[in-house]
């Protein structure tokens, strides 16, 4: 695996680099080596946020943790990463089209049964009607409603867009790219 480390509002030092290559590389077994995976490290206030991307084959594997140590942060995100190979590993065998991942180290996590794999199963479906509003409108429905996310039609654009809420307690905001 490539590992593309990049820093906000740190200088990544030596051993932080050395630290998160190292412990990621417990999960190069299940790539090719011309896999990229991008480590992004920021502090804001007294957290430590460690988010790492690994983008293959049209999947992306993507978390984020923070703590307030950076040790603490690899370790974590780490074991979510390792978590989610684990909990999905059947549907990333069928991504194993053109070498993007290596088959025969998944033999080794057939054997953890911690954490079953669980087909998708929709159990509820709801339809609504999309009406254009602005992005504050959209946040202020979102929070009404007491959802996690909100769907809306952009007044600006016309486009549909989605606001969510984030960990740490800010919105974000998908918008589509053509």
């Amino acid at each position: 695996m490539n590992f593309i480390v990049s820093g906000k509002n740190i200088d990544i030092t030596e051993a932080l680099r050395s630290t998160i290559i190292k412990k990621l590389g417990k999960l190069d077994k299940f790539f090719n080596p011309d896999t990229d995976a991008y480590v992004t490290m920021s502090v804001e206030k007294n957290r430590h946020i460690v988010e790492v991307t690994i983008p293959f084959n049209g999947v992306v594997l993507r978390a984020e943790e923070a703590s307030d140590d950076m040790y603490i942060s690899i370790d974590e995100v780490i074991d979510v990463l390792e978590g989610q190979i684990r909990r999905n590993k059947t549907r990333l065998k069928k991504k194993l089209y053109n070498g993007a991942i290596k088959a025969e180290y998944f033999a080794q996590i057939e054997a953890q049964k911690d954490e079953e794999e669980h087909e998708f199963k929709v159990v509820r479906s709801k339809k609504f009607a999309i009406k254009p509003m602005t992005l504050d409108e959209a946040i202020l429905q979102m929070n009404l409603l007491g959802h996690q996310f909100f769907v809306f039609s952009s007044a600006e654009t016309d486009e549909v867009n989605v606001v969510y809420r984030r960990k740490d307690g800010n919105y974000g905001l998908i918008e589509p790219e053509y």
